[in-house]
């Protein structure tokens, strides 16, 4: 058997580098003393940046993309697109964890090497065409989340929602991977490519192929936290470290969504009219159950769990006017956009908004509760404004970068005709608003609890920086991101893929 070529290494190389600097953490941490446990957050984040460097690398290189492994590995703009995500949401999520880790005394160098073999798998997820590395690359990710929501050994909650995630999540991808084992049966191969032409000559109402289908699509729905999968989601996000749970919220979310786009755009395409009446369903329930169990919510971990599951409904909706369109329309086109505009959208603004709850977490104070945003104003006056940005962004209030993502998914809907779910959606984007302008209330209009200043450490400094420039440019100026995502569309150009078609 022949070895790999230059190109399939130059391919990997993001996935290396972020493996060696992983095991670098590891080794490092057994050396320094315990006041220099910080030098293990430098390292990753220098990780991260040396491998954006690799990413940029592949993108100056193979403009139109590159495939290796068996064709197993597809590295297009679409790939690249999600895996500059992956490292921007790790990045902002390793600069809240500094000072986090230390108020828990739990500041270990396995903290930060889980962190970054999680990116490794999901960027096998993003970048895989073949359903084997997709799985491979979804339990790496999986199984290094698992341990990264109980890491508060000492917190009975977190111990509690690693475990509920691990047997919630271990059931899901025996389903997942049943469905995709069925796959293989009925088409004789692993990729995706040649799934999608084989299931095209298949009846589509063969009842293997329904049975494949569905316990596929219930693997991706659990992934992506939609109900009625969605039950790990508020424990998990509630019991993880903030800093984990603004981490699984975004990165682990956008993996997920990478993943789904991935086997039902590429493999499972043919079966789109069957799919596609089980997304609506899922899509209705999921922004109702959501948005209803965010209104009652007094932990703010809990209420942007919820959140974070309507956002998912909203998105499900845009893959709704993509499968009752044509490829190519513009029904297909801006609901695909709007995804992945979402994404991008999403990442910056939740991930602040979990920055400021992370540094309410205080020697004697947890600071997940609603009660202890109150009077935040008073207490910190930057972070109080820049929160409440980051929840009008959540709600979709203009000219705050939400509004972009709604906007394409709401215009997608439009022209594909479909009216009534568009006007549902603008009906559950004002309960959102009201859930959000809850935690609004209570740190404008609240007494404060305790009457210190609020101390805000460098790095969560500099995450709610990043966070909130980028939530308040995408807004204003988002021209510059609306053409990254067109880029990001070429995967439908990609030569390698017309070349397996053939």
């Amino acid at each position: 058997m022949n070895g790999l070529s230059p190109t399939e290494y130059r391919l990997m190389l993001p996935m290396v580098e972020l493996t060696i600097f992983a095991l670098g953490i590891l080794m490092i941490d057994l050396m320094v003393p315990r006041e220099w446990k910080w030098i293990n957050a430098v390292g990753a984040f220098v990780g991260v940046l040396f491998s954006a460097v690799c990413v940029a690398q592949i993108q100056w290189a193979f403009p139109r993309g590159g495939i290796g492994f068996f064709n197993s590995l597809l590295v297009d703009r679409f790939a690249i697109y999600f895996w500059y995500l992956f490292l921007a949401g790790a990045a902002i999520a390793i600069l809240m964890s500094v000072r986090y880790l230390e108020v828990e005394n739990e500041h270990h160098g396995e903290y930060y090497a889980l962190m970054l073999l999680a990116v490794v798998g999901m960027m096998c997820m993003a970048a895989g065409v073949d359903i084997v590395l997709i799985f491979i690359g979804l339990e790496l990710m999986a199984i290094s989340t698992y341990v990264l929501v109980g890491f508060l050994r000492r917190d009975r909650r977190s111990n509690e929602a690693a475990l509920k995630y691990l047997l919630l999540g271990a059931f899901s991808s025996g389903i997942f991977a049943y469905g995709l084992s069925l796959l293989y049966g009925l088409t004789g191969t692993t990729n995706l490519i040649l799934i999608q032409r084989a299931v095209s000559r298949l009846d589509v109402h063969n009842p293997v192929l329904v049975i494949a289908l569905l316990t596929t699509m219930v693997g991706l729905l659990f992934k992506i936290a939609a109900i009625p999968f969605h039950q790990w989601a508020p424990d998990a996000y509630e019991g993880a470290p903030t800093s984990i749970t603004g981490f699984m919220s975004v990165a682990v979310k956008a993996a997920a969504w990478a993943m789904l786009l991935r086997i039902l755009l590429f493999g499972l395409f043919p079966l789109r009219s069957i799919y596609t009446p089980m997304i609506v369903f899922v899509a209705i329930a999921t922004m109702t159950g959501a948005n209803f169990a965010a209104l009652t919510q007094s932990n703010t971990k809990r209420l942007l769990a919820y959140s974070s599951i309507a956002h998912v409904g909203y998105m499900l909706l845009a893959f709704v006017a993509m499968g009752t369109s044509d490829p190519g329309s513009p029904g297909f086109t801006d609901g695909l956009k709007g995804i992945l505009v979402y994404l991008l959208v999403y990442t910056f603004m939740n991930l602040g908004a979990f920055a400021v709850i992370t540094a309410l977490r205080q020697r004697n104070v947890i600071g997940d509760e609603l009660d202890d945003m109150a009077g935040l104003y008073s207490r910190a006056p930057v972070a109080a404004v820049l929160m409440l940005l980051f929840l009008l962004s959540l709600a979709g209030i203009p000219p705050a970068a939400g509004f972009l993502g709604k906007y394409y998914i709401f215009l997608s809907l439009i022209e594909s005709g479909h009216y009534v779910l568009a006007a549902l959606a603008v009906l559950y984007a004002l309960f959102g608003l009201y859930y959000y302008l809850k935690i609004a209330n209570a740190m404008f209009m609240r007494e404060p609890m305790v009457s210190e200043r609020l101390p805000v450490s460098l790095g969560m400094r500099a995450a709610l920086g990043v966070t909130a420039l980028a939530t308040i440019v995408i807004g204003v100026y988002p021209e510059p991101f609306i053409r990254t995502v067109n880029w990001s569309l070429g995967i439908a150009q990609s030569p390698h893929v017309a070349a397996m078609m053939k």
